[in-house]
């Protein structure tokens, strides 16, 4: 095995939302296809694909009705087979978006689980009796909004959900579920798929005995309509026995050539470190993991020095996976926006830093144009927790609107029909073909090829410096290289003294005269030099 996904670049495709070749203007597997030389071409190795199972898109895909179709909605198994095939004959891996902790209602499991409290699935559910006073049986909540539990009159008893109700929860304490999904798993690993992206990989399992969750040891900072975040979420989720689950799995993978999975830990703070730690712990259980903790708002040296250094004292041998967005968080240009010169300058730095962290880095589509949120109407929205809670949620659909590939094309090149969610000016402005030879997409192009260039950046160990915020500042080192890698998260110039004998390499908007560095705001630099070279704040300029 040659761990391919290691030092990897994964690019994210929302299917929804890349390219639609049929102009029915909702993306699909051809569309994919025809756009895959763009990511070869960016330096990536490897696409993961959000859902694109049969499903009632109640929750965009992540609501399977059958683990083994291609919903008509993306095309047919020939066509995935045909993107497989592409992608390979490009250098690029396949992963898939496994959401195997629930599935829909209409999936033929469930109904069969529902008809009665007497049938062959009758407990591949999470099925419970009514507390004396009819209430539910814990007091869990649902991620969009409720309680996580639903009432259902023809067997008389709640059943579990933690997002929609018409997503509900598989029982993985019956061993008939674990082969059965696992059989499903097999399906696409006989395909040709590379691996998983697994959703909510720490919500497999839940309390057995219905314990209900404690408050929240530290109330977080939320709208009222996250109940969720209320609770210390101990008995609905991370269970001890999810790990069982996730080596059975791993063995499955292990039995093909090469096959990697990455796992989504559902779980916010420094929590969410430890858990990825947990779960990359050995050789038994994921190759890697990622976790929410680099994006959401915070944006200080501090934090994500925290996330880096608690991954490496919790999973000494483990292997992170971190990115900057998705399709479930607001993208990081107007994230950190608050931080930022400019949308391009916050854009370039985060592209750099991201790019010299030690572990595999995840890009979503879009992110390499620098791109950014989507203003919506409600009349625009498709999101569950939007439509419920709007205005104060504003939801996932800014982030999931389509990728843009001509600026002056009907619907920037996405689609020849009216497209699900709709694209607007300030993101065609961006567009592919609208990219500079010194714009946002160059860069990507040339930092990736500078890390994987680099023997530093693509295995070696981080050591951090000690400098004040908002100074981001670490060694990396491999073999006989190392570089220096500094980062300026604000907007106001900076210099720092340097010691040491060292040159600047690679992408960097900064100046290194005799012995001072100068860093614009949003400034980043790598220091080539031979690991004695230190660094001290000074004064802004």
């Amino acid at each position: 095995m040659n761990e391919w996904w290691r030092d990897a670049i994964v690019y994210q495709i929302y299917p929804r939302s890349y390219q639609d070749d049929d102009g029915d203007g909702v993306g699909d597997l051809r569309g994919i296809t025809r756009r895959l030389p763009h990511v070869a071409d960016l330096g990536a190795d490897c696409i993961w694909l959000s859902p694109i199972f049969q499903s009632p898109q109640k929750d965009m895909g992540y609501d399977v009705s059958d683990y083994t179709a291609i919903d008509p909605l993306f095309g047919t198994l020939e066509d995935f087979d045909a993107l497989i095939a592409r992608a390979h004959d490009l250098g690029l891996k396949v992963i898939v978006d496994q959401v195997l902790s629930h599935t829909s209602d209409q999936h033929p499991w469930f109904k069969e689980s529902r008809a009665s409290r007497d049938n062959p699935k009758d407990d591949w559910y999470v099925w419970a009796d009514p507390l004396p006073d009819g209430s539910p049986p814990t007091n869990w909540h649902s991620h969009f909004g409720g309680p996580a539990w639903e009432f259902d009159p023809g067997r008389g008893q709640y059943y579990l959900h933690n997002f929609l109700a018409s997503q509900p929860d598989l029982n993985f304490h019956n061993p008939d579920v674990v082969d059965a999904i696992l059989d499903t798993c097999k399906f696409w690993l006989d395909r040709g798929l590379d691996g998983f992206r697994l959703d909510t990989v720490n919500y497999y399992v839940h309390d057995q005995k219905l314990r209900s969750n404690p408050p929240a040891q530290v109330k977080p900072q939320v709208m009222a309509t996250d109940l969720y975040g209320m609770q210390h979420n101990i008995y609905n989720k991370t269970r001890p026995e999810n790990l069982d689950f996730i080596e059975r799995l791993r063995a499955l993978t292990d039995q093909y050539d090469d096959i990697m999975m990455v796992g989504e830990v559902g779980e916010m703070g420094h929590r969410s470190i430890e858990i990825m730690g947990e779960y990359t712990e050995g050789s038994a259980r994921l190759h890697m993991a990622y976790s929410f903790a680099m994006l959401g708002p915070d944006f200080s040296a501090e934090h994500f020095r925290n996330c880096i250094e608690g991954f490496q004292r919790g999973a000494p041998d483990g292997h992170p996976y971190w990115s900057f967005s998705n399709h479930d968080v607001p993208r990081e240009v107007t994230r950190w926006a608050e931080h930022a010169v400019s949308e391009d300058s916050i854009a370039r730095l985060a592209c750099a830093m991201l790019l010299s962290f030690e572990g595999t880095i995840g890009i979503y589509q879009g992110e390499e144009l620098g791109q950014t949120e989507t203003e919506l109407v409600y009349e625009e929205l498709t999101d569950p927790p939007a439509l419920r809670y709007w205005p104060a949620v504003k939801g996932r659909d800014g982030c999931r609107t389509p990728m843009v590939w001509e600026k002056d094309a009907p619907n920037a090149g996405f689609s020849t029909g009216k497209p699900w969610l709709p694209v607007k000016p300030p993101q065609a402005a961006k567009a592919v073909d609208a990219q500079t030879p010194d714009g946002i997409l160059a860069f990507f192009k040339q930092a990736i090829a500078f890390r994987k260039s680099s023997a530093a950046l693509s295995h070696g160990k981080t050591v951090f410096l000690n400098l004040p915020e908002p100074l981001l500042a670490f060694h990396r080192k491999a073999d006989k290289q190392t570089l220096t890698c500094v980062f300026n998260l604000s907007p106001k110039p900076l210099t720092l003294t340097v010691k040491g004998d060292g040159k600047l390499s690679g992408p960097q908007n900064a100046t290194l005269a005799k012995d001072t560095l100068t860093l614009p705001g949003n400034g980043f630099a790598y220091i080539e030099n031979d690991g004695t070279l230190t660094l001290k704040a000074s004064a802004s300029k």
